[in-house]
């Protein structure tokens, strides 16, 4: 819904610019909410949540892309990685903090708009880094641009960089603040971006076990 942000961090008087259809359809369905709102007092509310991840992500998600594909490498179940702008920055949080924060939103006196997130930014290639430390699996970095490429210990390329995973209007960077949330729910996140991580990282190497 941001998209292309016009300020940094992103609150509930920030802007939209959506780069994508999700995101204009998006913004459609948070319009109608306060329209509804306050033409018939409905008790309807918008929670902006920024990327919330969690061990069920979807395969096509980057993280969960990431995090699936440097553990089946580390084990020789797969060869290689492709992404594509591993510069974009994020703001993810764990779904299990997201959660609660919808039933705050919906427990609050008077209905109202809210950003979920977590304040904190990484980019992919960050996000990459943290995965590799976490299951010891390190990656060293050679190159530039659509060049840039991730190796292992034995100088094996795990890691490119391909054209076709660019998006045609990229959203470079997202970071929120959950200040209105924090004063009026009380609610702030508990998971860090490495608990995350260590929760998808579990999951992913448990179905591993149960695979095999």
């Amino acid at each position: 819904m941001f998209g292309k942000v016009v300020e940094t961090p992103q609150t509930e008087k920030t802007p939209f610019y959506p780069r994508s259809p999700y995101g204009v359809a998006k913004l459609y369905s948070h319009w109608i909410t306060i329209n509804y709102r306050e033409a018939y007092k409905i008790f309807a509310c918008n929670g902006i949540l920024f990327n919330h991840e969690s061990p069920l992500r979807g395969e096509t998600f980057v993280t969960k892309k990431i995090v699936t594909a440097l553990c089946k490498i580390k084990y020789n179940k797969q060869n290689k990685l492709y992404l594509g702008n591993i510069y974009s920055k994020r703001d993810w949080g764990h779904a299990e903090d997201y959660v609660l924060a919808m039933w705050k939103i919906l427990q609050a006196k008077k209905p109202d708009d809210f950003v979920i997130c977590t304040g904190k930014q990484y980019s992919i290639k960050q996000f990459i880094n943290l995965v590799s430390k976490e299951i010891n699996f390190p990656i060293k970095w050679k190159g530039k641009g659509i060049n840039e490429k991730g190796f292992d210990k034995n100088n094996k390329c795990i890691i490119e960089i391909n054209k076709k995973y660019f998006r045609p209007t990229e959203v470079e960077t997202l970071k929120g603040s959950f200040k209105k949330a924090k004063k009026i729910l009380k609610w702030k996140p508990k998971h860090t971006i490495k608990s995350l991580i260590k929760d998808m990282i579990n999951y992913e190497l448990q179905y591993f076990k149960n695979v095999d």
